[in-house]
């Protein structure tokens, strides 16, 4: 399996996860042709399986460090 961080083609805010419908972060390449997207947390919890099948995964995750799931409070 060969993982790739900077793709020629970037997964987008569009390209949703094919488990829950959320931004995917992870593009993985099949060994038989096609492709599955993921979110973050849905990568993790397939990870070994996927693996196993994948010619070539496309991980974004290090998008979502440096960012708050929270917004800033702002009681000024």
């Amino acid at each position: 399996m060969t993982t790739t961080v900077a793709p020629s083609a970037p997964l987008t805010a569009a390209d949703r996860c094919d488990r829950c419908g959320a931004q995917a972060y992870l593009r993985v390449e099949l060994q038989t042709g096609g492709e599955l997207l993921f979110c973050a947390h849905h990568a993790r919890e397939h990870g070994d399986k996927l693996k196993e099948i994948a010619a070539n995964v496309v991980d974004e995750t290090h998008k979502l460090s440096g960012t708050s799931a929270v917004a800033p409070d702002d009681e000024s």
